[in-house]
């Protein structure tokens, strides 16, 4: 697909995908939010970085990032142990979002529930 193509195909599809991190550690979802915001617009601005919330549940950590434009390749971010990442967004989205994370990082896909429109994905993160 060319560019033009793809700027005509983001028209007409979502480019946006919602990404969950959950129990992982702050400088870990400071990572990978950083990597994104390298790859692509993100509603997280830069110096956002992840704080832990007391409580009893889990924490939860959330963005909405814009893979319209890929905006430069992520250089490999280190982590301190395998992050869970859950996608939500329309196909073409969502596997754009997942190619921008490679270079990053190593991506493991666990799961995927699809529907008309969008799909959820699991992933795995680790260190390359």
């Amino acid at each position: 697909m060319n560019s033009a193509e793809q700027a005509s195909h983001a028209e007409h599809v979502s480019a946006e995908v919602v990404v969950e991190l959950e129990s992982c550690a702050t400088q870990d979802a400071h990572a990978v939010f950083s990597a994104l915001r390298t790859a692509f617009a993100s509603d997280r601005a830069a110096d956002d970085v992840p704080e832990e919330m007391a409580g009893a549940g889990p924490t939860v950590w959330t963005s909405t990032i814009d893979v319209s434009e890929h905006k430069a390749e992520a250089e490999p971010r280190r982590l301190t142990g395998p992050v869970l990442v859950s996608l939500q967004g329309g196909y073409w989205a969502v596997d754009r979002l997942c190619k921008g994370l490679e270079p990053a990082f190593t991506v493991h896909i666990l799961g995927m529930a699809a529907g008309d429109q969008e799909k959820e994905v699991e992933l795995r993160l680790e260190s390359r």
